[in-house]
């Protein structure tokens, strides 16, 4: 049964518990808990999967029973590898169709996701144009030789949080970075500069978002790919904690992929898989992005979550934090293209080591307070055009 103490707490947290095993986020309301002086844009993260068509529903039997018939005949036409992904999908199905039926008997919140692209939209002019290409930039000979001003703002009283997010200045654009947070910007040559001089200043969560290698044209135009390959050599050892780190790594539904991840990678950074994540995506009128069964776009991703142990790290250190939860379910409307849900706070409750947690994102294109944020576009949604000043 909804209360108002759940939409309170969502409003308030950008969090919704829809059940045990679900929940809803509003990433803007998680993302401006980062910030004192600005909030994300609604308008400018929200950006698709606000427009829904009415269908007659009799149209849309038809089309589903079409595609069940379809469906069945491709099954029969599957390699092996194929089959095997469509086995995980068969097995995770329940768990994502419980998730939607429990999102759509929330009639607040409901109401509630169809207003969070905000009234900006059509009364703000934003600069959508024009932004930089760090990864183009980084390309250039004179790319160590680039300045960044950070530009602090002055209060009479000290902010209750413990800093206060400023503004940076590159190339004549702006840039809002949040408070207490770090951001390191490199390709992947000089990612052991991250590796910290002694492990009690290691990070005891590691978030890991690789840019896969994928044959799709649309994906490669938005940011160039690795080679799977290339990622056994990050360090992951080398960044834990002494007492340890929760690893979550987003990978794509490919099988090749899923296994490449959990023969290869997985040992080769010492990560012991312990739990799976699912991001299901859905419009602002709360139904799926794409069909759950579409078999090449499904509508969810998944985040493999796993633990690194550290170098004291043993089972009086391991005994005392909370065992991850396997299969919970994340609903979210997603943003733009290939960008992550925060999920910092919801993996919080399960690292291991001091608190509060070191915690540190690969491949980021953000940055969140309190965090460490590597790559090549760290500033990539920092960017003022997609912020509004509070």
């Amino acid at each position: 049964m909804e209360t108002s103490d759940q939409l309170s707490t969502f409003l308030e947290t950008g969090i919704y518990r829809l059940d045990s095993d679900a929940v809803f986020m509003d990433s803007v309301r998680v993302l401006n808990r980062s910030y004192t002086r600005f909030r994300v844009f609604p308008s400018a993260y929200y950006s698709r999967f606000f427009e829904t068509k009415r269908i007659d529903q009799e149209t849309t039997s038809l089309s589903d029973s079409r595609k069940r018939k379809r469906r069945q005949r491709n099954l029969l036409l599957l390699n092996e590898r194929e089959q095997a992904a469509d086995r995980r999908h068969q097995e995770s199905r329940p768990l994502l169709l419980r998730a939607h039926e429990s999102l759509l008997r929330a009639a607040g919140l409901l109401m509630a996701i169809r207003s969070l692209r905000g009234e900006f939209f059509s009364s703000t002019k934003r600069d959508v144009d024009f932004e930089h290409s760090f990864i183009e930039l980084g390309r250039e000979w004179q790319a160590p030789l680039y300045e960044i001003i950070l530009n602090y703002s002055q209060h009479e009283k000290p902010n209750d949080d413990g800093g206060d997010d400023m503004e940076a200045e590159f190339l004549n654009r702006q840039y809002i970075i949040p408070r207490e947070s770090y951001f390191y910007m490199s390709d992947l040559q000089q990612i052991h500069n991250l590796i910290p001089a002694s492990p009690v200043q290691g990070f005891n969560l590691i978030v890991i978002d690789p840019p896969w290698e994928n044959g799709s044209a649309r994906q490669k135009v938005k940011y160039p790919t690795l080679p799977n390959r290339y990622f056994l050599s990050l360090p992951i050892k080398k960044l834990t904690h002494q007492e340890g780190a929760l690893v979550a790594l987003w990978v794509t539904n490919r099988e090749k992929l899923r296994s490449f991840v959990e023969k290869e990678l997985f040992p080769a950074w010492g990560v012991s898989t312990v739990a799976t994540f699912y991001w299901l995506k859905v419009k602002a009128d709360g139904s799926l992005i794409s069909d759950l069964d579409l078999f090449h776009h499904r509508p969810y991703e998944c985040l493999l979550l796993g633990y690194c142990r550290g170098q004291i790290a043993d089972s009086k250190h391991l005994a005392g934090f909370k065992p991850v939860k396997d299969n919970l379910v994340i609903v979210s409307v997603p943003g733009d293209y290939s960008r992550k849900p925060p999920l910092g706070e919801l993996l919080l409750e399960y690292v291991p080591g001091p608190k509060p947690a070191r915690c540190i994102e690969l491949f980021a294109r953000e940055i969140m307070a309190g965090w460490t944020s590597w790559g090549n576009e760290p500033l990539r949604f920092q960017d003022s055009r997609y912020f509004l000043t509070k």
